[in-house]
């Protein structure tokens, strides 16, 4: 590796090396302030997303509108989201991190408030594109903004600790949404939206300094960028883990937009009650990253995508089957769901992983790719949830058990991918390296 060469793995969510020349906070107090704004930012996507879901069956009676036309309110946001990704990913790497992330704060709370005064579906569905936008500045900035500012080892802590924040948003979001629904009417929510993006807005200008340097800023141009994607689509393994782990985070998706009118219209769940369900996917889900996290330095990472795609598949074809039949009632439905979700805490690291091992150099533009291809699938799994909506509680099984098999079937389909050869997660020694020390082992390779 060249003396004095940074090691940049760009702003992703697998990206833990700052340069060396990387803004430590001065104070224990600044870096704790820090971590909670960090924080507080990831949570816009879960925050918005679900947190208005128990009012999915209010905004349906309140326009007369159509099961599939309220989800679609879901999808569009998944949509904006995957656009969002790919805009401001270029713009902080050139303009620095603190202005794209007030204009996208700007752009939700402005989003928030046209949401709570939407007059028809058709409007509320307008402003949901718009706010999934700025959300997604929360989402995508904070990253970048770890890699600038800590090394290696305290941006291993700060990304559990952001990761941590984006589990229990799905735990608390729709509980806090339930209640205000209950006693202020769904419109309260997206007000809810709009003062939670204010604060942030006023706490990023009061405490977040910028952490890139003029100098440190790229200025690709769009023809560049787009060469860079090009290049990527054409990488069949990175493709392959891309469509494995976008498959099946896509029957998330369709749980998100589905288990509303599953939930509370079908099995007669109280709106304030339907955080407790929800929230206890999201408790598995955050258990399987975490024993995830503690595997993936011991277990190669293929053998874990090996073992879970099967069962989660199992699971999704079970839901599948006792959805149509009836068997074991709500139980039913909510078991299979459990084990498919948590089985995502297995999935999406380590395909997120094994897809970027081989892009060091152009880590920012392949997570921007990644993202973008996930939320496309994703809005066209919980459009295609809705749509089937006539099927009840069948609709959710097939598209869930859809998404697990298809995601297997690419998995085996692809031609034994590895983007992280064998002597980098095996070594000599026989101990097998976690995804951090084959990222960094193939970042150096890169560097020579």
């Amino acid at each position: 590796m060249v003396p004095g060469a940074r090691l940049d793995l760009s702003a992703s969510p697998i990206n833990l090396i700052a340069s060396p020349d990387a803004m430590q906070p001065r104070s224990r107090l600044e870096y704790y302030v820090l971590v909670v704004l960090l924080g507080g930012l990831t949570a816009f996507g879960p925050m918005s997303i679900d947190m208005y879901l128990p009012s999915f069956p209010a905004i349906r009676h309140e326009f007369g509108a159509s099961a599939l036309a309220v989800q679609l309110t879901v999808a569009i946001y998944f949509v904006g989201m995957a656009i969002g990704q790919m805009f401001y990913g270029p713009m902080a790497d050139r303009f620095g991190r603190k202005r794209p992330l007030l204009f996208g704060l700007a752009v939700f709370v402005t989003a928030s408030i046209g949401c709570a005064f939407a007059s028809s579906i058709a409007t509320l569905v307008a402003w949901r594109v718009l706010q999934a936008l700025g959300a997604c500045s929360g989402l995508m900035v904070p990253l970048a903004v770890v890699r600038d500012r800590f090394d290696a080892r305290d941006s291993i802590h700060i990304l559990s600790m952001l990761i941590l924040v984006m589990g229990l948003a799905p735990i608390l979001a729709p509980f806090v949404g339930g209640q205000l629904l209950v006693r202020f009417g769904w419109r309260s929510v997206f007000w809810f939206h709009a003062a939670y993006g204010s604060v942030a807005c006023a706490a990023v200008i009061v405490l977040l300094s910028e952490s890139l340097p003029s100098e440190r800023r790229r200025r690709d141009s769009v023809r560049q960028v787009l060469a860079g994607y090009a290049a990527l689509a054409r990488d069949r393994t990175y493709m392959a883990y891309v469509f494995t782990g976008g498959l099946y985070m896509a029957g998330l998706f369709a749980y998100i937009a589905a288990s509303p009118y599953v939930f509370i219209e079908l099995f007669h769940v109280a709106p304030e009650r339907y955080g407790l369900f929800f929230g206890a996917n999201a408790v598995g889900l955050i258990s399987a990253s975490q024993v995830n996290g503690w595997l993936a330095r011991r277990v190669n990472p293929l053998s874990i995508i090996r073992v879970v795609l099967p069962t989660g598949a199992c699971a999704g074809l079970t839901l599948l089957g006792l959805a149509a039949t009836g068997v074991a009632g709500f139980a039913g439905i909510l078991v299979p769901l459990f084990i498919f979700i948590a089985c995502l805490g297995f999935v999406r690291p380590n395909t997120t992983a094994l897809a970027m091992a081989p892009h060091g150099r152009v880590a920012g533009s392949a997570s921007a790719l990644l993202g973008t291809i996930q939320f496309l699938l994703g809005a066209g799994s919980a459009t295609a949830a809705g749509a089937l909506t006539t099927y009840g509680a069948v609709a959710l099984g097939i598209v869930i058990a859809a998404c697990g098999c298809i995601s297997l079937l690419i998995h085996h389909a692809a031609s034994n991918p590895q983007p992280v050869t064998r002597d980098l997660l095996v070594p000599p020694s026989g101990r097998p390296l976690g995804v951090l020390d084959a990222l960094l082992a193939n970042r150096e390779e890169d560097d020579r």
